[in-house]
């Protein structure tokens, strides 16, 4: 609304300032047009009840609310000025404001644009968070069938089939089949858990290996899901104590300006000259809009982060930009922001085969299952690839089992040799209760149907440069730096060691939920830092609103970029504490492109060494 009546009183307000009789004569223009002395009040009135007339509402609900501000200025000023101009085009006066007036409201309007722009990017944080359930879901009916239904038709009782890969519709209770779970948009937690008959799932959780039935328990407002949303919309309305300092200025500027008016009328009616008492009050009332404040503002801001998005750093937030000064504490959410978010294979114990050879056939074993620590296995039997498989079949909750030159292998973690009966070598025990206290994932190549072969170490890898961006951090000043996460203790702890943490210094939260990681933030606060909280997943958008400057990461979710007033086009996260050159364009000024392709949106952009001062695509 406001950018429509901004292009439009623009228009409008052009040719009323160019028949004005103080600008031509200041600019030597001379206009002998039929009808000049009318422009002003023709147009000036449709600038004043068209283009004004959201101030004049938001004055008149300041008014019945006891609470002036910024809208009462605005309308003061401008009605003002219009009953005087009026007054003038008419004779009954001699104080024509038609062009002040017109651009008053014109500039009105731009500063308020802006304005609007930035509380519109938080409600979209919001909707993002909805699109994370799919639109239709799989009910099965009474009698097995299977049909689908959107999820909306949905009601508390029914069944419905969730498919490998698919993503929860519900919030439920599993009642037939068992699945690894990828719970990491809404736990943190990095590695699929098991689910298993009886379990409760969450909405927007995917199943990674196997098909699961779920009987519906919570739909709409009652999932997890929607908690989420309500924190995120809570954590948003309660970041504003810059703006609630504006508005009290702005208050006390209204009584300062009707005071001084009044004065002004009381002194100069006291020295006899009652006309030249409505002429400075007018004037005085005129000019106590803080038009300035209502441009300036915006396009500081406009201008601020424009040159930090060359640097590849989307300013969304206006008090964000303003609170990055003074930052004392960051917060940073582990799973795919510390580190990669997908586990690797980081070590290898070998009980009577080689180490190549045992990666080579457990990832044969794995090579046709989707879950995420297979593909792990399967990456890192490097060029040599996975043997030639036959007979695969997943084992839910325990492994997979596949035939390789006619031996039956196995591959699965502590459950599957529990089921098998099996125990571990003496060298392996050692290495594995190693990996064990640093948080990994064990898994077991077992040759069936007795022999146990190898073991290994699967870790959610720390990002090369966030080691850098902590020290950079340290250098910056910043008093505490902490990280927070909903793996278990170990994880985080071995993570922690990694990056260098300060033992009383630095701090670790583990094993934390969403609405736990938002209690984190304000908990910081309440010792009096400004926190910075830096994340990329949805269970990080609520602690990301509440933070006094949230951090998201471009390549995270739509959800996180939403709730924070700081995204990072560069995976780089320290790419927030330097600036590196790359522009963050929409379009590829070093001239490289991914072959064939252009990137669609801006966060698709990573940098470099030597690609400046454009990005690279992809």
């Amino acid at each position: 609304m406001f950018r429509r009546r901004f292009w439009v009183c623009l228009v409008l307000t052009v040719p009323v300032v160019l028949a004005s009789h103080l600008v031509a004569d200041r600019l030597g223009l001379r206009w002998d047009v039929p009808g000049r002395s009318w422009v002003g009040t023709v147009l000036g009135s449709v600038v004043f009840w068209w283009g004004g007339w959201p101030f004049l509402v938001g004055a008149v609900r300041e008014v019945r609310d006891r609470a002036p501000g910024m809208m009462l200025l605005v309308a003061m000023a401008i009605t003002v000025a219009y009953t005087a101009s009026l007054a003038t085009s008419v004779g009954a006066f001699d104080l024509d404001f038609w062009w002040e007036l017109a651009a008053l409201v014109t500039i009105m309007l731009l500063g308020h644009w802006q304005e609007m722009k930035a509380i519109g990017q938080a409600r979209g944080a919001l909707a993002a968070l909805a699109a994370l359930l799919p639109d239709e879901a799989e009910r099965v009916s009474a009698d097995g069938g299977v049909e689908p239904v959107p999820v909306g038709a949905l009601r508390v009782g029914d069944v419905v089939l969730v498919r490998p890969g698919g993503r929860v519709p519900a919030d439920g209770c599993i009642v037939d089949g068992g699945a690894e779970l990828d719970e990491s948009m809404i736990s943190g937690e990095s590695r699929p858990v098991a689910r298993a008959t009886g379990d409760r799932v969450v909405a927007g959780t995917v199943a990674t290996d196997s098909a699961i039935r779920v009987r519906v328990e919570a739909l709409g407002d009652q999932t997890a899901l929607a908690g989420i949303q309500r924190m995120v919309a809570q954590a948003q309305r309660s970041g504003g104590r810059a703006q609630l300092l504006a508005d009290r200025f702005a208050a006390a500027l209204f009584y300062v300006a009707t005071g001084t008016a009044v004065l002004t009328v009381l002194v100069w009616t006291a020295l006899g000259q009652p006309d030249e008492a409505v002429v400075r009050a007018v004037t005085v009332l005129v000019i106590a809009c803080p038009h300035a404040l209502g441009l300036a503002i915006p396009l500081v801001v406009a201008l601020s982060t424009a040159l930090a998005a060359r640097s590849g750093i989307l300013v969304k937030d206006r008090l964000a930009l303003e609170r990055m000064r003074t930052v004392g504490a960051v917060l940073f959410d582990k799973t795919g922001t510390l580190t990669r978010g997908e586990h690797a294979v980081t070590d290898v114990a070998a009980a009577g085969v080689e180490r190549d050879e045992a990666l080579r056939i457990a990832a044969g074993v794995e090579s046709d299952s989707e879950h995420p620590l297979a593909r792990a296995i399967v990456a890192a039997a490097g060029p040599a690839g996975p043997a030639p498989a036959a007979g695969f079949r997943s084992l839910p909750g325990r492994g997979v089992q596949a035939t390789i030159d006619g031996t039956e292998y196995a591959v699965g973690g502590p459950a599957l040799l529990r089921e098998l009966g099996m125990s571990l070598p003496a060298d392996l025990e050692a290495a594995i209760g190693q990996w064990s206290a640093r948080g990994a994932a064990v898994l077991h190549l077992v040759r069936l149907p007795d022999a146990v072969l190898c073991a290994f170490a699967l870790t959610d890898e720390v990002r090369p440069e966030a080691r850098r961006a902590v020290d950079e951090l340290r250098a910056e000043g910043v008093r505490t730096i902490a990280m927070i996460t909903g793996d278990a203790r170990p994880v985080a702890e071995a993570v922690a060691a990694e990056l260098g943490f300060r033992p009383g210094v630095d701090e670790v939260f583990a094993e934390v939920l969403p609405a736990d990681k938002d209690g984190r933030v304000a908990e910081l606060q309440r010792r009096g830092l400004t926190v910075a909280m830096v994340g990329d997943g949805v269970n990080d958008a609520p602690a990301l609103a509440r933070a006094d400057v949230g951090i998201a990461i471009g390549a995270g979710t739509d959800v996180a970029i939403e709730s924070a007033g700081v995204v990072l086009a560069s995976s780089d996260r320290a790419g927030w504490v330097r600036w590196c050159g790359c522009p963050g364009r929409r379009t590829a000024r070093c001239g490289r492109t991914w072959p064939g392709r252009r990137a669609t949106t801006w966060w698709r952009c990573r940098w470099r060494p030597g690609c400046w001062p454009g990005p690279e695509w992809r």
